[in-house]
């Protein structure tokens, strides 16, 4: 395991780095937003190299789980930097020598056609990837699913052995040697979320950081420049507080629940949005922006998407949490519902599944 500690500190670095970065670029955002994203990303950057720490004491891991995990960890890391430096050349090269008026000319003119477009396409299409996000993540475990039952005759895999994530968090830390024990017991559906969230909030955040900078480009960055809202072109896009938010739930959650919370975040916003646009009448006197048509159409799709991975309860639980959360966002409290949801579905499951006790049934297994 000479390689454990070049890579670790490398990882050690780089999540530092983007720690600094995303504050250094957050002077335009709100003071709640700044902070729940940092306390976020922080939290699971600590507790990855907290967890790398503690596997490497378990000699059973070195052989196939940590250089696993290693991987897992370091590539997007060095893929995104070779990324960004080819890009940043090809985007100079190309601005500067070859037709740097007409690039300009060319976003000038997309922007002017996203002004253009109505309120409610727009909303939809910035919606849109989010469904199919959520879609392509459930199709993923039901293939999975049928595989691993016909192979075994159990989900074992899908379906973590402990759902009470306190509860293994605090057996982690109070019981020496259990790393492999807690590590197994969530199963690897858990860890192809988790890890695909880390890629997904790596490259959102490289591309935004990317963008703010006059030096640097990123394949994605012309995206950004022509979708992205003046306001979120001073500050950061909605697309970075969703994959904050939803990278801590993929961190925190087993999967049925981060597929509600996700459910929520995609299908159940849509819905809420695109009825309000349409049919709202009755604005939220507290919150001028939205309209009571479309929170309750937003709760009541939320029963719906919930009801299939956590059961009654625990939907009806989730859709209030949806519906109070969509209310009181973007005011009275300035801070993105796309960071909330799922910031604060995944700590009321955390607290009320190890309080309580309350566990969830859901009908897909």
């Amino acid at each position: 395991m000479n390689f454990f500690f070049p890579i670790y500190l490398f990882n050690f670095l780089m999540f530092s780095s983007i720690l600094y970065l995303f504050l250094s670029n957050a002077k335009n955002i709100s003071a709640l937003n700044k902070v729940i994203c940092f306390s976020c990303l922080s939290f699971i950057f600590t507790h990855v190299m907290i967890f790398l720490t503690l596997m490497f004491q378990d000699v059973s891991l070195h052989e196939e789980i940590i250089p696993l995990w290693l991987f897992s960890l370091t590539t997007p890391n060095f893929l995104i930097l070779g990324l960004l430096f080819i890009s940043t050349i090809i985007a100079n090269v190309y601005k500067k020598i070859v037709v740097k008026n007409k690039f300009e000319e060319f976003k000038l003119k997309m922007r002017e056609k996203i002004k253009k477009r109505s309120k409610l396409r727009n909303d939809m299409i910035r919606k849109i990837p989010h469904v199919l996000m959520f879609i392509g993540f459930v199709v993923v475990w039901l293939i999975g699913a049928s595989i691993v039952k016909q192979a075994t005759g159990s989900l074992e895999g899908m379906i973590p052995n402990e759902n009470n994530l306190f509860l293994l968090y605090f057996k982690l830390f109070s019981s020496p040697n259990t790393i492999r024990d807690v590590l197994f017991s969530l199963g690897w559906f858990y860890y192809l979320i988790f890890f695909f969230f880390y890629w997904f909030t790596l490259i959102v955040l490289v591309n935004e950081f990317s963008r703010k900078s006059r030096i640097y480009a990123f394949p994605f960055n012309i995206f950004c420049t022509i979708t992205l809202s003046e306001e979120e072109m001073r500050g950061y896009g909605t697309y970075v507080y969703f994959s904050i938010g939803h990278f801590f739930a993929a961190f925190t959650c087993p999967p049925m629940i981060f597929f509600s919370i996700l459910g929520m975040s995609s299908i159940s916003d849509l819905m809420a949005s695109q009825i309000g646009i349409r049919f709202g009448k009755k604005q939220i006197f507290f919150n001028k922006s939205k309209t009571w048509e479309g929170a309750l159409a937003g709760f009541l799709t939320s029963i719906l998407t919930c009801i299939l991975f956590l059961g009654v309860l625990w939907s009806l639980i989730f859709s209030l949490a949806f519906f109070f959360f969509d209310i009181i966002t973007e005011k009275p409290l300035k801070i993105s519902d796309n960071l909330l949801i799922p910031f604060g579905c995944a700590l009321i499951y955390l607290f009320l599944r190890f309080f309580l006790n309350l566990n969830y049934a859901s009908f897909l297994f």
